[in-house]
């Protein structure tokens, strides 16, 4: 297309003439003759925000390298400029966010595609009121199934209709998932914390999070296995379920079962470590929204439920790892076996701190981020283009930005914050967007052009580096 910049393939790491602990990061696209923005013209924005403008021009002039803010000015609105439908419904705020190039909003997505511009609301009466609105949109989508993982908008009809399951009507896909019901919860407290706004707590969501309640009590499956169970046609192994469609044998232990990862893979072992974590971390976020509602039952329900999960994660998320020492395992089933690896899609390992599940410096997580960003893990990859975390659900070589933004995200220095940027910056495949994944030694090679959550996850990060480390977007990378 015209509008993209014209890329040549490196032929060795030498060609970045620039080196991050041994790493050299090879600049595969010559920067584009001039910047010019790929943002929709403003009249075919889904949304603006006068707050989030005048952010991005903030953020945007302390930015010396050029091609940098240019990324930066493209991907931070890019879930406003592209993915979200807002409307009001008597009076209440209702937001549709889709993840872009798949035409359904996701539970995880949505929360997490909002979730930058969240600190932005306290002086942007609109956006308060879309994000208010995706809580909303997302309390319906809880009730009509908080199974389920994906949501359509009106009456469109699912591509995964077939699946056998209990499939409804507005039910994009099924797929059951711990975070699913994380998210929401993240986004009410988080909401709620920057905003004081608590009318958003009505009866809905109140008998949303009951609901989120007794989903996760169910799938702690300590007397049977509960109401759900999935099976696809498909030549996809991980797209299926294992066990007839009710997850491979899990034994009793306190955990929560998840029978498909963030990123919509199936597990292996049922109880995936990282999103126990989140769950836990979410019931302590709703034991605080119900205790200032007065909400005693429901608050003594997810402390004790919030400590169960605890207090199993302390007894069976650890296993002693050859190299690297007692690290924190990706998924496990109550009998002693453990999948050491870690995923792309959030929550991950790498991405505990984030989620404020783990301390930073917590002894375990070093060790588990050693391993994570070393060739002990099975699905990091390093190449010509970059090194990062990849995924089982886009195969090998294929690194996702988005485990390279959160490494970031949770890095404490500076080299390593700038090797990040570094890598982001050469592997945009000449569009000025993230991608789903790019391979590790040609980033032309990539999934997903359109994919919001990383876009907008990219300008977090940009805003958390012009806020705590300034002097590094105001030098050359």
């Amino acid at each position: 297309m015209s509008d993209r910049r014209t890329f040549i393939k490196t032929t060795g790491l030498a060609a970045a003439g620039i080196s991050f602990g041994g790493l050299s990061l090879a600049r595969g696209f010559y920067p584009p003759d001039n910047y010019i923005s790929k943002r929709p013209e403003p009249h075919k924005r889904n949304f603006i925000s006068k707050a989030v403008e005048a952010r991005i021009e903030q953020v945007k002039a302390s930015i010396k390298d050029p091609e940098l803010a240019w990324m930066f000015e493209n991907c931070y609105p890019n879930t406003l400029d592209t993915t979200v439908t807002y409307s009001e419904h008597g009076g209440k705020p209702d937001t549709f966010v889709i993840t872009g190039d798949i035409h359904a909003m996701w539970l995880r997505d949505s929360s997490a595609q909002v979730w930058p511009y969240l600190g932005l609301t306290k002086n942007d009466e609109p956006l308060r009121k879309l994000v208010a609105g995706v809580i909303n949109r997302q309390v319906k989508c809880i009730l009509l199934d908080p199974y389920a993982n994906a949501f359509l908008d009106g009456n469109e009809v699912s591509e995964w209709k077939s699946d056998i399951t209990d499939m409804k009507p507005g039910i994009h896909e099924r797929k059951w998932e711990i975070d699913s019901l994380c998210y929401p919860v993240r986004l009410s407290h988080g909401y709620w914390k920057t905003t004081g706004d608590d009318s958003i707590f009505d009866a809905e969501w109140r008998k949303a999070m009951k609901l989120v309640i007794r989903t996760f009590t169910e799938q702690q499956r300590k007397e049977n296995r509960g109401p759900y169970s999935f099976k696809r046609t498909t030549a996809w192994q991980t797209d299926t379920v294992a066990g007839n469609g009710w997850g491979n044998p899990a034994k009793p232990n306190g955990l929560i079962v998840s029978i498909f990862r963030p990123s919509d893979d199936a597990t292996i072992f049922p109880y995936l470590i990282p999103s126990n974590y989140f769950a836990a971390t979410s019931l302590l976020q709703l034991t605080e929204i119900f205790d200032h509602l007065g909400m005693d039952d429901e608050s003594g329900q997810c402390r004790a439920l919030g400590d169960e999960i605890s207090l199993a994660l302390y007894s069976h998320a650890k296993v002693l790892h050859p190299v690297h020492g007692e690290i924190y395992a990706y998924e496990t089933d109550g009998y002693g076996n453990h999948l050491m690896m870690d995923d792309s899609n959030v929550p991950s390992l790498l991405a505990l701190p984030y989620l404020g599940c783990i301390d930073r410096n917590d002894q375990v997580y070093e060790n588990t981020r050693r391993f994570i960003l070393s060739s002990d893990n099975p699905y990091y990859f390093a190449g010509k283009a970059a090194e990062g975390v990849g995924s089982p659900h886009t195969l090998s070589d294929k690194i996702w930005p988005m485990t390279i933004i959160m490494r970031a995200l949770t890095s404490t220095g500076e080299t390593e914050i700038r090797m990040c940027l570094h890598m982001l910056r050469n592997t945009d495949a000449g569009t000025g967007f993230m991608h789903e994944s790019f391979n590790k030694d040609n980033p032309a090679d990539f999934t997903r052009s359109w994919f919001a959550w990383a876009n907008t996850l990219f300008g977090e990060l940009i805003c958390k580096v012009h806020d705590e480390y300034p002097g590094i977007l105001a030098s050359d990378l």
